[in-house]
């Protein structure tokens, strides 16, 4: 069964960095994307980033660009978002979840429906 772990939340200050993990477990799939979200309070959750198995593609929304990474680490199963530069805009839980469809290939990876599957996300709390 395909699975999703999230972790490396926490609480930083701004202008400080965090380093969030998604473990993935039960994956069969050759071709997924893993996409990065976010949901602040009384928000919908957003896509931040989201990175492709099937050629290394990676895509961010404009506010995290030049701040945010993301990586994997294919011998660990895992995807990473290296978060640096973090503001208090940048508070909420983080999931990652993956996909089989169009953000396979760079379309629609922002959009939550394009995602099966989800982790139980992760709280990040930036303030001072």
């Amino acid at each position: 069964q395909l699975q999703l772990v999230e972790s490396g939340g926490g609480w930083v200050q701004p202008g400080g960095s965090l380093r969030l993990s998604c473990a993935l477990t039960g994956f069969t799939r050759d071709n997924y994307a893993i996409g990065w979200f976010r949901q602040a309070p009384g928000q919908e959750r957003k896509g931040l980033s989201s990175i492709s198995s099937r050629d290394g593609a990676t895509y961010y929304t404009d506010s995290v660009t030049g701040r945010f990474t993301i990586s994997r680490d294919n011998a660990k199963n895992t995807v990473y978002l290296q978060m640096n530069n973090l503001n208090p805009e940048d508070t909420g839980v983080y999931y990652c979840a993956a996909s089989s469809g169009t953000p396979v290939y760079g379309l629609g990876w922002g959009e939550p429906l394009e995602y099966e599957t989800w982790g139980q996300g992760t709280q990040v709390t930036v303030s001072a």
